[in-house]
């Protein structure tokens, strides 16, 4: 019997309050720092004050005859992993280390603030005394650490991000292409490394109960930290749960599981206690990766009437001393304007520096940084407005792989964006407009962002009670997204029943299995399970009805049966799931629900669009900038909840901010230890900073990405706002500044 049949869609889209903000404001929502556990020990991590070198000796008498100090692990004492699994991103939904190298296993010392001891004591605030009083002695080398030093020993990887992107990128003719051009702009870009600073560190709590281990792990993916844990300990996934039921922020950090789940779990195994290891604030900027300084070089090639010919885009990057890790930067620069000829080339070179990771917008906030201001000085070259340029190299299709977009809206998002801002105002001429000592300009640029290519299916479970409420489960945990309410938003449209009556259950590896939501792949592939479960249950429940002889439904149609409040109508007849259960002597009853993603060669290219506007004040006199107003018009498919979409794409905006004007770090050259080490010297945006941010959400119809269209909003907020802000500079002073971030010194 066919399972085809309706709902009266209400909740999705809807701007509902987060069904989580009274826990989380009251106190009562519990994130992996704060579990109580009996017993429970402290472990404290000892990074290494050398970049590069061995461990020649450790003297941990002092410490180990402190009170309350249970152990100290070192590679001398702590056990060897199981084995190290490949590097490989967490979207795949498999073991996802943050890098090749699991510490504490030899001697040798691979980059300033490596984890070279555990302290594990009956407080924090003994294992952190006791770490204190740890004496080693090093053989130290010189270490690598800038480009200036790597360029020169540089090369061009087969493939980067675990295998995922080929190392160089080429269709067509760069050098014909360049040949032909009437006009060419190239430039070199360069971007200090930035690093991760959520509201709450990194941390994880381990319990052993025989031979299964307990996790409470701030992460995005429970799943991949379970099978991360697994594959280095040698301890079946059966015999791991991970619960992350909130977590404080990630943007990346919390994407690939880095060593402290493993050191917590050897930890707690070798005091037979309980141990929370908590990173601290300076440990964040050397346990959980970062955005790797680089170097980008672009050449565009364009007609008269700026139609592009040719676009060759290089990038130069430090990697660590055992992966190939560059944030994949040059990926949309290839594939969102039409033009015949590109080249794109990733070079590496070995440092001393742990695995770069994702942040933020990973590979676009940069790759887009550069192609953008390019753009841009190409439509100044031209007399072009930089709308219009791009509107002149618009395509239809993915100019890569020349398949049709599953869809696209961007058109619209120029056009509306423009008109929201206020762009058709604008004077063209740079430094033309001045407000007391205060030069004004405005800038745009183009934001993309690909549609993550998963790979397992995912998974969600739905069961509705006889009194007549539901709830839908999914592994996934929420990091501040507010998935929890959108997920509830969904299962209430599936199931055809009010928000008010749904529950979503989340953030533990008893649930069904949903790969970590990175690259913003969240909202479309946890959406796609829930649907697919709470539709499943639904099907289930009208089948039930049309064909139980005691319900009004009897020999209905399925197709003709419409569900809204959790009652079944069929023209004239209707029946409450309650009543159908409660008759059939059945306390609930449920559904398991998976989704396939696409496959990868399906004939389509899958991208998220959007256009971003900004403008900013300079001081003429002191070099200032002033954000003091930022638009934003986004495509991202059907958007599920209106109000938490907007706030990941203000969320995002500001970011992009930070990353404009604020931050940076640099490793010094001869210490290779990073000089902003602390949140307290590490600059980001804050409340004052923020100005105006206008967003227009354009929804736009995708039956190819996942069955609700959804394309995800957490990472492309970010992606056009450095550039817009630097042609914003550009057009108030008509200085062009080239590099990530732009700072005072750079407009005196």
């Amino acid at each position: 019997m066919t399972t085809m049949h309706t709902t009266t869609p209400s909740a999705i889209g809807q701007p509902l309050d987060r069904v989580d903000g009274r826990p989380k404001v009251t106190g009562s929502a519990h994130y992996s720092a704060e579990i109580p556990l009996p017993d429970m020990a402290y472990a404290y991590v000892v990074g290494s004050r050398i970049a590069a070198g061995r461990v020649c000796g450790i003297d941990a008498s002092a410490a180990t005859a402190e009170e309350g100090v249970l152990a100290v692990l070192t590679h001398e004492n702590l056990p060897r992993i199981a084995e190290q699994p490949p590097l490989v991103p967490s979207l795949a939904g498999t073991a996802a280390p943050g890098q090749t190298y699991f510490p504490m296993q030899d001697d040798i010392v691979h980059y300033a603030g490596q984890q070279i001891a555990l302290v594990v004591a009956d407080t924090w605030e003994r294992a952190q005394h006791a770490a204190h009083l740890l004496r080693f002695s090093y053989e130290e080398t010189a270490p690598v650490t800038t480009l200036d030093q790597g360029r020169d020993r540089a090369y061009v990887p087969e493939s980067i991000f675990g295998g995922w992107i080929p190392g160089r990128i080429e269709r067509g003719d760069v050098e014909a292409g360049l040949r032909d051009a009437d006009v060419r702009v190239e430039a070199t870009y360069t971007y200090a490394a930035n690093h991760h600073n959520p509201i709450e560190p990194s941390s994880t709590t381990a319990h052993w109960d025989g031979d299964t281990l307990l996790l409470y792990d701030s992460t995005q993916g429970v799943n991949a930290t379970q099978m991360t844990v697994s594959r280095l300990l040698g301890v079946p996934m059966s015999r791991i749960r991970v619960i992350g039921h909130y977590a404080g922020g990630s943007f990346g950090c919390k994407a690939m599981i880095h060593a402290h789940p493993t050191l917590a779990a050897l930890a707690a195994r070798e005091v037979g206690r309980p141990v929370k290891l908590a990173l601290t604030r300076e440990q964040m900027f050397t346990s959980v990766g970062h955005r790797e300084e680089q170097e980008q070089h672009v050449t565009l090639g364009a007609t008269r009437e700026g139609r592009l010919t040719a676009v060759r885009h290089h990038k130069l990057s430090p990697t660590s001393p055992f992966d190939d890790w560059a944030e994949p930067s040059l990926g949309t620069s290839s594939q969102i304007y039409a033009c015949p000829h590109y080249e794109g080339v990733y070079r590496l070179f070995r440092a001393n520096t742990m695995t770069p990771t994702f942040m933020r917008a990973p590979g676009e906030a940069s790759g887009m940084f550069a192609l953008e201001c390019a753009m841009d000085e190409l439509a100044h070259e031209l007399g072009v407005d930089p709308v219009e340029l791009r509107l002149r190299n618009y395509t239809d299709v993915d100019a890569m792989s020349g398949f049709p977009w599953s869809s696209s809206g961007l058109r619209e998002c120029y056009e509306r964006g423009a008109r929201r801002f206020g762009w058709s105002g604008r004077d063209p001429r740079p430094a033309t407009r001045r407000e007391g000592d205060w030069l004004i300009g405005t800038g745009m640029a183009t934001a993309t962002y690909p549609v993550a290519p998963l790979a397992n299916p995912q998974r969600a479970r739905a069961r509705l009670y006889a009194d007549g409420t539901a709830v839908v489960q999914a592994a996934t945990p929420d990091f501040g997204t507010g998935v929890a309410t959108v997920m509830t938003q969904v299962a209430a449209d599936g199931l055809g029943m009010s928000v008010e009556r749904c529950r979503f259950e989340n953030g533990d590896t008893d649930l069904p299995n949903i790969a970590a939501a990175v690259g913003s792949a969240g909202a479309g592939m946890i959406s796609a399970a829930v649907h697919s479960a709470a539709t499943a249950l639904r099907g289930q429940l009208v089948n039930k009805a049309v064909a139980d002889a005691g319900s009004p439904l009897h020999g209905a149609d399925p197709v003709d049966v419409v569900v809204r409040d959790g009652v079944m109508t069929a023209g004239t007849a209707s029946e409450a799931y309650t009543d159908l259960l409660r008759r059939n002597g059945r306390p609930d009853a449920e559904a398991l629900g998976q989704w396939n993603p696409p496959a990868h060669d399906i004939p389509y290219g899958m991208m998220t669009f959007g256009a971003q506007f900004a403008e900013v004040a300079v001081d003429a006199e002191l070099g200032l900038v002033r954000v003091r107003r930022m638009t934003g018009a986004f495509a991202p498919g059907r958007v599920l909840n209106a109000k938490t979409a907007r706030s990941q794409l203000m969320g995002g905006m500001l970011w992009g901010l930070g990353q404009a004007l604020l931050e940076a770090n640099h490793m010094a050259p001869d210490t290779g230890r990073w000089a902003n080490s602390s949140l307290a010297e590490y600059l980001v945006a804050v409340n004052a900073d923020a100005p105006d941010v206008d967003i227009e959400l354009i929804e736009v119809e995708d039956d190819i990405v996942n069955p609700l269209g959804v394309k995800g909003v957490g990472e492309i907020g970010q992606v056009g706002v450095a550039a817009a802000i630097a042609n914003a500079v550009h057009h108030a002073t008509g200085r062009r500044v080239r590099k990530l971030p732009i700072t005072i010194e750079d407009l005196l």
